[in-house]
C-alpha cells in the first residue's frame, strides 16, 4: 500500500527534485517481482545482510501475534542533497505517508 501511494505521487516527487528509493532486506530477485507486481518507478535497494537498516536504526527485535524475531522497522527518512537528514518518520500510515512526504519538500 506505501510502495503505491508512492508510486501514485512519483510524478509530484519528481516536479520536486526528490529522488525516492526503498531500502529492505529481500533479494534483488525479490525486489525485482514487486517492483514488476506493483509498477514501480522508483528504485528498491536490497539490503541483505541489513547493514544499511542497522546503520539507520531501523532493524532489531519485532514482535507479532506473541512470536519474537528480527525484522524491519518502517521508517522514512528525508534526505537533503548533502547527505543530511532533514525528518524522520518512524512510524507511518501507508495510505497517507506519500502525501505527508511531499508536504515536507
Amino acid at each position: 500500500m506505501e510502495a503505491c501511494a508512492f508510486r501514485d505521487e512519483h510524478a509530484r516527487f519528481e516536479k520536486a527534485d526528490a529522488v525516492l528509493l526503498g531500502v529492505s532486506p529481500d533479494s534483488p530477485a525479490k525486489h525485482d517481482k514487486f517492483i514488476a507486481k506493483h509498477d514501480l518507478p522508483f528504485t528498491l535497494i536490497a539490503d541483505e545482510d541489513t547493514t544499511v537498516c542497522q546503520a539507520y536504526g531501523v532493524w532489531g527485535r519485532k514482535k507479532f501475534m506473541g512470536r519474537e524475531y528480527d525484522g524491519v522497522f518502517r521508517a522514512t527518512f528525508l534526505i537533503d542533497p548533502k547527505g543530511k537528514i532533514q525528518k524522520i518518520w518512524p512510524k507511518v500510515k501507508p495510505a497517507e505517508h506519500a502525501v505527508e512526504v511531499l508536504a515536507e519538500l
